[in-house]
């Protein structure tokens, strides 16, 4: 059994939005930043994930390459901050979460879609 290229962009593309909301509902209305700005903390943590997004939506194999990259960001920070801060895990696990998803979606898409052409 083949796994068809578009489920794993379509996994991908799960990982992307959700990851993207999370990010936006933790800084702004769950737990917001206090010592730094809320708009500051949003620039920091969404900016990196809006770079490749128009090749991402397009399905443009190396913006999803791209996509895989930035996502070991969101893996490796959710990782720290998941194993640091002991109070609160779940924002944190949810990050990790959505980051592996983001990255093995995007991988094996770029993959196998580059082995279908």
């Amino acid at each position: 059994m083949i796994i068809k290229p578009i489920y794993y962009y379509r996994l991908a593309q799960v990982g992307y939005f959700g990851l993207f909301a999370l990010l936006m509902l933790w800084n702004t209305v769950l737990t917001p930043a206090t010592h730094f700005p809320v708009a500051l903390m949003l620039l920091i943590t969404v900016t990196p994930l809006l770079l490749p997004l128009r090749g991402f939506l397009h399905g443009n194999s190396k913006s999803c390459a791209w996509m895989a990259y930035i996502s070991l960001i969101y893996f490796i920070h959710g990782s720290v901050e998941t194993y640091v801060n002991s109070d609160g895990r779940l924002y944190p696990a949810l990050e990790t979460g959505l980051g592996l998803m983001l990255f093995f979606g995007a991988t094996l898409y770029v993959h196998f879609a580059g082995k279908q052409r």
